[in-house]
């Protein structure tokens, strides 16, 4: 089993959509049986909430599916739980790898270092912008969830 994490700061715009698109995409690949998917936050703010309605209305204009999702905070177990910690921004980068043992820092990286278009960026916080934002994530996390599943998929190849 190959488990991702995907992390923003509050686990409500960026990460739910980056979880939402990546499940769809394993999904379609037939690989939710080895492919382990879930989101979190580095703040507490919006624990056991739902993601927000414009990253929720956004995703489903593109098929995908939020609604079951609810936010959680990062864990000390998720850095040996999970295979890849993917932070949504620098910022997160940043608090991930203050907390994260030095054995496992090797999982932590940005998610768009997956990215064939957006290498070198960040997936920006829509919260406080207007829809085009949540649509402009979309873009980028489709993208960079395309190079991650590619990455998975040599793994398990290398693997078997």
């Amino acid at each position: 089993m190959h488990k991702v994490l995907f992390v923003c700061l509050g686990n409500i715009c960026r990460s739910p959509t980056a979880e939402g698109v990546f499940r769809a995409q394993v999904a379609a690949a037939g690989l939710s049986e080895v492919i382990g998917i879930d989101s979190a936050g580095t703040a507490a703010w919006h624990i056991g909430k739902a993601p927000d309605q414009r990253a929720q209305a956004a995703a489903t204009r593109r098929g995908y599916d939020l609604t079951a999702l609810r936010g959680r905070q990062v864990a000390v177990a998720d850095f040996g739980e999970f295979d890849y910690i993917l932070a949504m921004d620098r910022s997160n980068l940043a608090d991930l790898l203050a907390q994260c043992p030095a054995e496992q820092r090797h999982k932590v990286r940005l998610f768009l270092s997956f990215s064939s278009q957006w290498q070198d960026h960040e997936v920006p916080d829509p919260y406080y912008g207007g829809a085009d934002g949540f649509d402009q994530v979309l873009d980028m996390v489709e993208d960079a969830a395309h190079g991650l599943l590619s990455d998975i998929r040599a793994e398990i190849k290398r693997r078997a």
